[in-house]
């Protein structure tokens, strides 16, 4: 007879779905590597106001038969949202465990989702991923910090995607020896070096930057990650284009800002992009900036490499855990204009041994990642 595989519950509001295949991606990518040591089922709580629209899986989710529900949310100030997200959980909870006994929780993002799950795993061994910002922003809210470091007691395992994230867990009283640093893998796929001037003539860059330098910015247009730096940098080397991907609440004011430096037509908004158009896009520059306040290890960072392309980065979170070369790139301090600036100006005049930087993000794959994570699990149902 067949051994059955272990049953594995993953829980998270971070998890893809038609209309946002992008939302968790690298949790259900983890899942997928997973699907063939462990029986897996996905539950998708939503954080909301009020109501729910129905949410249609992705087709390559299907075998997870993913279930979305409503979780009430309050923004901003709800340092209770664990408590309304377990009231959602607790009977979706029940009633699978009746039906499909799991045997491990594996649960994504710390507050409130891995919290709420905690409250309630009083009979089944959860596992906890530390994505990032879950708990750079969460660790310094007082609130939640007391209920971060309480609840996540219960965790047997946390996954972090950085070694800084499990010391700043660690800091907050967690268990050091429950805390694994797992990075997260690359799509080779659809990351990898190829030809620079057959990459910017199919983006159909405007003539004048086929020729020139370009820095490519690839992220939500958030304080966090300050775009606004990289605006007044870029402004400072002359004849430097500008590509920026993504979207979010700053557009407005870093197309103002641009007009302002006098550099609005080196500068490029290319909206938000899937991720074969960002491969493209980092395929046709000279190097990727990423100017953060605070970072994980961001996957972009690592996508980047794959593609053969210097980072300039702002030392903070685990980034210099993978840029740890001088070939890499560079790595300056965080809010440093000055430094920003001569960081973009020497990489760019500096050829890039593409072929070097790839063969460093080789070290990120998939398969080592989620062979990580099953040893864990694995050891997490035998230990009960």
């Amino acid at each position: 007879a067949t051994m059955s595989k272990p049953r594995l519950l993953f829980i998270s509001n971070l998890f893809p779905d038609a209309a946002e295949p992008y939302r968790g991606l690298d949790n259900a990518t983890v899942l997928h590597h997973l699907a063939d040591r462990f029986d897996i089922r996905a539950l998708s709580p939503r954080p909301t106001l009020w109501g729910n629209p129905p949410r249609q899986p992705r087709p390559v989710d299907l075998p997870f038969q993913p279930h979305y529900l409503p979780a009430r949310y309050i923004p901003k100030i709800g340092h209770w949202n664990h408590h309304l997200m377990a009231a959602a959980l607790r009977q979706p909870l029940a009633e699978l465990r009746r039906r499909w006994p799991f045997e491990v929780v594996l649960s994504s993002w710390i507050f409130p989702d891995s919290c709420a799950v905690a409250a309630l795993a009083h009979d089944f061994p959860l596992v906890s991923i530390a994505q990032g910002s879950d708990v750079h922003q969460y660790l310094k809210i007082p609130a939640r910090r007391r209920v971060i470091a309480s609840t996540m007691q219960r965790a047997s395992g946390i996954i972090t995607r950085s070694a800084a994230l499990a010391g700043l867990l660690a800091q907050a009283g967690l268990n050091r020896e429950r805390l694994h640093p797992i990075y997260n893998g690359i799509d080779f796929d659809t990351f990898h070096p190829a030809d620079q001037a057959d990459a910017r003539r199919e983006l159909g860059l405007p003539a004048e930057a086929l020729k020139a330098p370009i820095i490519l910015f690839v992220g939500n247009f958030l304080p966090i990650k300050n775009p606004r730096l990289l605006l007044e940098a870029h402004a400072l080397l002359s004849g430097v284009h500008l590509v920026l991907i993504g979207g979010g609440p700053m557009e407005a004011e870093l197309r103002t800002l641009a007009e302002t430096l006098g550099s609005s037509s080196r500068i490029h908004f290319a909206g938000r992009k899937r991720a074969a158009e960002v491969a493209r896009y980092m395929q046709a520059a000279d190097t990727l900036a990423l100017p953060s306040r605070n970072e994980g290890v961001p996957n972009v960072i690592l996508e980047a490499f794959a593609c053969g392309l210097p980072v300039v980065a702002s030392d903070v979170g685990g980034i210099h855990e993978v840029h740890e070369q001088p070939h890499l790139g560079s790595l300056v301090r965080s809010g440093d204009l000055a430094a920003l600036t001569t960081a973009l100006r020497q990489t760019l005049a500096t050829t890039p041994d593409r072929k070097r930087i790839h063969a460093h993000a080789r070290k990120f794959n998939w398969e080592d990642a989620s062979a990580q994570y099953a040893a864990l699990l694995n050891r997490t149902i035998a230990e009960g």
